[in-house]
């Protein structure tokens, strides 16, 4: 079984917290049991998660050895310039080594997502903007770091698809069965 689930914001990518207080995890959401995700998203960012009850098949999807593609979409504080979306389809370099070219271009219009709860803090006097990034590894906190190190900070990130599945208008919070060919 495979699942796709849209994790809203501030929500735990694991069915318990022992933190005091709780945080939000997916038990809350009416999940079949004995799925488990297959990879992360930080607590503080959105969108396709994937879970399953098969092993090989999360193998498949988060082992670096696959190298799948996962595409978020990332509201940045700045205006990119060619320079910077250069930098990020090059790679950068980050503190634990060099990330692997990735596919980055600005997303114009501005993606129509659903509000973020609680919203997104903007500075007046400091322009934003999205951009798209395909990558292929899945190191900690990635997209953020490599956003921050061309200067364009991370301000929402959501993921929009994981290998061939894809959000495809899936509101937070609801999930549903996809194919697993």
């Amino acid at each position: 079984m495979l699942i796709a689930f849209n994790k809203p914001y501030g929500v735990l990518c694991q069915f318990t917290d022992r933190s005091a207080p709780p945080r939000r995890t997916l038990a809350e959401f009416g999940l079949p049991p004995e799925i488990y995700p297959a990879g992360r998203l930080d607590f503080d960012s959105e969108g396709l998660l994937l879970l399953t009850d098969d092993g090989v098949l999360a193998n498949r999807l988060t082992d670096p050895r696959h190298k799948q593609p996962k595409t978020y979409w990332a509201q940045v504080e700045g205006d990119p310039d060619d320079a910077q979306l250069a930098a990020l389809r090059g790679g950068v370099m980050l503190n634990d080594g060099p990330t692997a070219p990735a596919h980055a271009r600005r997303l114009d219009p501005v993606p129509a997502l659903w509000p973020r709860d609680p919203p997104v803090r903007m500075r007046k006097t400091v322009p934003d903007a999205w951009i798209e990034l395909t990558i292929a590894e899945g190191r900690n906190r990635q997209v953020r770091r490599m956003t921050a190190a061309v200067g364009l900070p991370t301000l929402r990130l959501v993921r929009v698809a994981v290998a061939r599945h894809a959000l495809d208008g899936l509101a937070p919070g609801t999930w549903r069965a996809v194919e697993t060919r």
